[in-house]
């Protein structure tokens, strides 16, 4: 049996960014991953974006906490820029004017640069855009394509030359809890103890919860379509932003000279190697012809992912409320890539301690929005 302060349990972007931390902060970690590689399930399928004004409230904090380390990682960390130009413009439906103004007035104030567009600004930018239903969108033009790669992996190398460990293969068969220890033994019959359990198995976390003998927190894993598509020859996508709309039912960009598309799909599913389903390339391509001129004749490759929601669909980043020694860091969405840094930086300072980051402070991020306990986990309000 091995022993370390800490045992991660999930190896995707989450629990490396936080085993990178907890690491740098003097701890002694061992990240258990069940499988050959680390991030397979949804670190690595992830179309990742750097947007300072995506996502729920809590995570667009969480993002700003993020762009100095993005924009500036550690010494030796990557050999590529993790951020490389892009920009995002989100439509606005009739009806959506006061989430457009959100999007402005709180873009705004955390620093970002964000734009107003009339729907014929619009239409110069993305020509094959149908703005019969928009009334307007925000243009954010410094978000960023992310290189996940080069992020999650930069994570990991220097975790592992600050002496963590990192196990692959390492598939859970059962947790228990003796002497204030845990416990956890693997399938080819390993054991390794640990005083606090960090759970960063992503869909999967409440199967961990449950081995461990702690109450689920109620993670509804949910499937996320990605289809590639032709570009007419008369259509220059050079340079386009990723283009959303405000209800995210549909998001597109340029990639390699041709268009990656999403439905946005949250289809609640098992946790499994989920893959596409055809209705759900058929959405797509229906709802990319709606939104565009483009005619879809055939779609290329396609491929899924999971992205992992709470009831109210922000992440948690906390101790159980029944047990100060297992560490909940799960429900990121779609949104785990972007946050990485600061979710990792606070999870380790938390665990160590030390409270909520001075500079997250700052942006007015508390406990409570990542609380284990908050009463929005049950009610999703």
């Amino acid at each position: 049996m091995t022993h370390s302060d800490i045992l991660i349990i999930g190896g995707g972007i989450a629990g490396m960014s936080a085993a990178f931390f907890l690491a740098k902060a003097g701890k002694s970690v061992t990240v258990l991953e069940r499988e050959d590689q680390p991030g397979y399930h949804s670190t690595g399928r992830s179309a990742a974006l750097y947007s300072e004004t995506y996502g729920p409230k809590i995570i667009r904090k969480m993002s700003t906490a993020s762009r100095s380390f993005l924009i500036t990682p550690p010494d030796g960390f990557t050999e590529n820029p993790i951020l490389s130009p892009r920009g995002i413009i989100m439509t606005a439906a009739p009806g959506e004017e006061a989430k457009l103004d959100a999007i402005l007035t709180e873009g705004r104030a955390n620093g970002a640069n964000v734009i107003a567009l009339t729907p014929d600004e619009l239409k110069a930018r993305i020509p094959v855009i149908n703005t019969d239903l928009i009334i307007g969108a925000a243009h954010e033009p410094d978000a960023m394509d992310m290189d996940v790669h080069a992020l999650h992996w930069g994570f990991i190398r220097q975790f592992k030359s600050q002496g963590g460990t990192l196990i692959t293969k390492a598939d859970v068969s059962s947790i228990t809890k003796s002497d204030g220890k845990w416990h956890v033994t693997l399938g080819n019959g390993q054991t390794h103890s640990g005083d606090i359990i960090v759970n960063a198995a992503g869909a999967w976390v409440d199967d961990i919860a449950t081995k461990a003998g702690v109450k689920p927190l109620g993670i509804v894993p949910k499937r996320r379509t990605a289809v590639m598509v032709d570009v007419p020859a008369d259509v220059n996508a050079h340079g386009w932003p990723l283009v959303a709309n405000m209800d995210e039912t549909l998001y597109f960009k340029e990639d390699a000279g041709r268009l990656l598309v999403s439905p946005a799909d949250t289809t609640p599913t098992e946790p499994h190697d989920v893959q596409p389903e055809e209705l759900d390339i058929a959405i797509t391509i229906d709802r990319l012809m709606t939104a565009t001129s483009i005619e879809v004749r055939r779609p290329g490759e396609s491929w899924a992912g999971l992205r992992s929601f709470f009831k109210d669909g922000d992440p948690v980043s906390d101790f159980d409320p029944a047990d100060n020694s297992f560490y909940w860091l799960a429900g990121q969405g779609g949104y785990g890539i972007q946050t990485a840094p600061a979710m990792g930086e606070y999870a380790a300072s938390i665990i160590c301690g030390n409270g909520i980051p001075d500079h997250m402070q700052k942006l007015g991020v508390t406990k409570d929005a990542l609380s284990a306990s908050r009463s929005s986990l049950t009610t999703g309000k």
